[in-house]
C-alpha cells in the first residue's frame, strides 16, 4: 500500500534556548531543490551573525533529493538530526534551517544532537501536518425542490462543497476521494431515488489535516 504524501501545513519558526544557546528552526515547503537552496540562503542572510545555520531538506514525492549540512558543528551533530526529524514525521517537500546563536556553554555531541532534533520536531508540531490526497470533483445536478436536502446530506457525509451553479436546476460541486467515488455516487442515487445527474469533472490534489 502506497504511503500517504505528508508535508507541513504552513511555514513556521520555533525557538528553544538550551544552556544559553538559541536554536531557531525555520520550516518552509518547497517543490524543487532550487527553492530549498534559496530559502536556506535567505535564512543565512537574515542571520549573518549566527554561529551556525544548519539545514536539511527532502524534495520529491519519494524524497529523490535529500541534503543536510552541519555548517561547522561537529560532524553528524546537526544536519543528520534535523533530517531524521523530518523523516520521522514522514514529511516530503520541506526544508528546515536551524540557526544557532552560541551562548558560551558547550553542549557536547549528545547535547547538540538532542537540541537540533528537538527544535526541528517542535517546529514540525507547530507547523502542523497535512496529507495530500487525489480527489475527484463531482457535478451533481438537482432540482430546486431537492436542493436543500442534497446539501444537508452532503454535509452530513462530511463531503466538501466546491461551489454551486444556478440555472434551470442547481449544479452542486463536491470533492470526493478517488477510491470512494463509486460508492458515494451509488449512495447518492439511492438516497434521491435516481433523480440526480452526477458527472465526474476532473481530479486534483487536495490537502486535509493529518493526525499521526
Amino acid at each position: 500500500m502506497e504511503q500517504p504524501f505528508l508535508t507541513i501545513a504552513q511555514a513556521t519558526k520555533f525557538e528553544l534556548i538550551i544552556k544559553k544557546s538559541r536554536f531557531i528552526c525555520a520550516l518552509q515547503r518547497v517543490e524543487t531543490e532550487e527553492e530549498a537552496q534559496a530559502f536556506i540562503k535567505t535564512v543565512q542572510t537574515a542571520n549573518r551573525k549566527a554561529t551556525h545555520n544548519c539545514f536539511a531538506y527532502l524534495v520529491g514525492d519519494h524524497d529523490q533529493v535529500q541534503r543536510e549540512s552541519d555548517n561547522g558543528e561537529p560532524s553528524g551533530t546537526a544536519g543528520i538530526p534535523i533530517l531524521e526529524s523530518l523523516q520521522l514525521a514522514k514529511l516530503h517537500n520541506v526544508v528546515a534551517v536551524v540557526t544557532r546563536y552560541f551562548g558560551g556553554i558547550k553542549l557536547g555531541a549528545g547535547g547538540l544532537i538532542r537540541a537540533y532534533s528537538n527544535v526541528t520536531t517542535k517546529a514540525v508540531h507547530q507547523a502542523g501536518i497535512v496529507q495530500r490526497v487525489k480527489q475527484l470533483r463531482l457535478q451533481i445536478t438537482v432540482s430546486y425542490r431537492q436542493h436543500d436536502a442534497l446539501v444537508y446530506y452532503l454535509k452530513e457525509q462530511h463531503l466538501t462543497l466546491a461551489g454551486e451553479e444556478y440555472g434551470v436546476n442547481v449544479t452542486t460541486n463536491v470533492f470526493v476521494n478517488e477510491g470512494d467515488a463509486t460508492n458515494i455516487m451509488t449512495n447518492l442515487q439511492n438516497r434521491f431515488n435516481d433523480q440526480l445527474i452526477i458527472k465526474k469533472a476532473g481530479s486534483h490534489f487536495h490537502e486535509v489535516p493529518y493526525q499521526p
